[in-house]
C-alpha cells in the first residue's frame, strides 16, 4: 500500500502553523480550530474569497481514527486474521500494539493536510483551478461540509433523484 507521510516525525502544531502561513499567506480572512472530544485539533477552518466580494467558509477535517485504520491494516498486512479486531498484530515479528500507532496516524493526517492545502492554493495561483472547484467538497454550513451534505442523501444531487 503507498502511503504518504507515514513516518512523519512533523509535530502536530507545527503542520497546524504551516497550513495557517499557507492560508494566510493566500488571503483568507479568518481561521479558526476545532477541537474534538479529547482536546486534539480536528478540523481548521477558513473564510476566502471565492469571487469578487464573495466568500466562502471552509472546512478541512485531519481524520485520526481513519488514517490510524490505514497504519495498522498497513503494519499487519495480510497475516492471520483481521489484526483490527485484535488490537495486536497477528504475526511473531510484529510486536506493535494498535494503541502505540495513535500519534503517528495524527502527524500523518495534518501532514497530509498540509500538503493538500499547499498543492490547491498552488493550483489556485497558476490559474490551474478555481478557488471554488478546490474547496467545493468542504464547503461548510452549520459545520456541515457539501461533501458530508450530499453523501447523506445518497449523493441524489449529484446523480439525479432515483425513478
Amino acid at each position: 500500500m503507498f502511503l504518504k507521510n507515514y513516518t512523519s516525525n512533523v509535530p502536530v502544531s507545527e503542520s497546524i502553523a504551516r497550513i495557517e502561513r499557507v492560508l494566510i499567506s493566500c488571503g483568507v480572512s479568518a481561521i479558526a480550530k476545532e477541537y474534538g472530544p479529547t482536546g486534539q485539533v480536528c478540523a481548521v477552518s477558513f473564510e476566502i474569497e471565492f469571487e469578487k466580494g464573495k466568500t466562502m467558509k471552509v472546512r478541512l477535517p485531519a481524520d485520526r481514527d481513519s488514517a490510524l485504520a490505514a497504519l495498522w491494516k498497513d503494519y499487519c498486512g495480510i497475516d492471520g486474521e483481521d489484526p483490527c479486531k485484535k488490537g495486536y498484530a497477528n504475526s511473531s515479528h510484529k510486536k506493535k500494539s494498535k494503541k502505540e500507532f495513535d500519534q503517528q496516524a495524527e502527524r500523518t493526517a495534518w501532514k497530509l493536510m498540509v500538503d493538500w492545502v499547499e498543492v490547491q492554493m498552488s493550483l489556485i495561483q497558476m490559474k490551474q483551478a478555481e478557488t471554488l472547484q478546490v474547496f467545493l467538497p468542504y464547503l461548510s454550513v452549520n459545520g456541515e461540509t457539501f461533501y458530508s451534505k450530499i453523501k447523506s442523501t445518497g449523493y441524489r444531487a449529484l446523480l439525479g433523484a432515483p425513478e
